[in-house]
């Protein structure tokens, strides 16, 4: 499924970029950079999902994935080693992980078999959101002027879908295809609605706006998904859905409206003694 739609929508992207006349041919060093995020977006985020959301249910999914901004503020910081975490934002990191114990804590005490693959799946959603995160980080360090924005992101759509398909062929997934008219509908709603205006909205904003501010998106998609699990799924609300999304929520407010400070010259440079000392 995952292969499917990225492919579709990834070629009929850069079809229409050529059509247009836009730029759709890179160096292999730039093409190399785009099939990184896009893998590490659209694979290693989007197809742990969708995995995962056979065993999760999708409300609890959408509140482990809150946790993405934490994961901006963690590797903006740390990895590239350009700003300072304020203790606000500290304060936030650390009430990220009490939600999401409080969140797991059903399937951390959990006997049964369904109990522990949940958790399993449950971790894997972290994982998710941590390459999610990296590959929205490496795609504003490796932006430039000379990309034509839409066939670049057509580009990494087409580079995720040849290895969702690697990954399918090798998982087997081939023999267990049943193609539905109402799996079909969902196809292309994911085309369309996912690929061609959620995910190139997405890459927009990565290249105008700083991270910090694009991933607040994470305030909403909780609570929406939460509430549709709920009307459209039937899915269960219990005390501990309810506090960890309220303490995730929260965390993420914390971080993202925390002051982030940028390092100076003199903290980058190690300090050199003098003679006199």
């Amino acid at each position: 499924m995952c292969a499917t739609r990225f492919l579709i929508a990834g070629t009929l992207m850069l079809a229409y970029c050529g059509l247009r006349g836009r730029k759709i041919f890179y160096t292999p060093r730039q093409l190399w950079h785009m099939a990184v995020v896009g893998i590490l977006l659209l694979m290693g985020g989007n197809l742990t999902l969708s995995y995962a959301e056979q065993i999760v249910p999708s409300g609890l999914s959408a509140l482990l994935i809150a946790v993405t901004p934490l994961w901006f503020l963690v590797l903006d910081t740390w990895l590239l080693g350009d700003h300072h975490i304020s203790r606000r934002g500290l304060a936030g990191l650390a009430l990220g992980i009490v939600g999401m114990i409080v969140l797991l804590w059903p399937k951390l005490t959990a006997t049964g078999t369904m109990g522990r693959r949940e958790l399993w799946f449950s971790l894997s959603l972290l994982g998710g959101s941590f390459s999610w995160a990296l590959g929205s980080i490496l795609s504003k360090v490796w932006q430039s002027t000379d990309l034509d924005p839409f066939s670049a992101t057509a580009w990494q759509v087409i580079f995720a879908g040849i290895g969702n398909l690697i990954f399918a062929l090798l998982n087997g997934d081939g023999a267990r295809v049943v193609w539905t008219p109402r799996g079909i509908g969902a196809v292309l709603y994911l085309v369309v609605g996912g690929s061609w205006i959620g995910y190139t909205s997405y890459i927009w904003l990565l290249r105008h706006a700083p991270s910090s501010k694009v991933s607040t998106y994470a305030y909403v998609n909780p609570v929406v998904a939460v509430f549709l699990g709920w009307l459209v799924l039937h899915e269960q609300l219990d005390r501990y859905i309810l506090m960890g999304s309220a303490i995730v929520v929260v965390s993420v407010i914390l971080v993202t409206s925390a002051k982030v400070t940028a390092k100076t010259v003199a903290e980058e440079i190690p300090a050199v003694e003098t003679a006199g000392d």
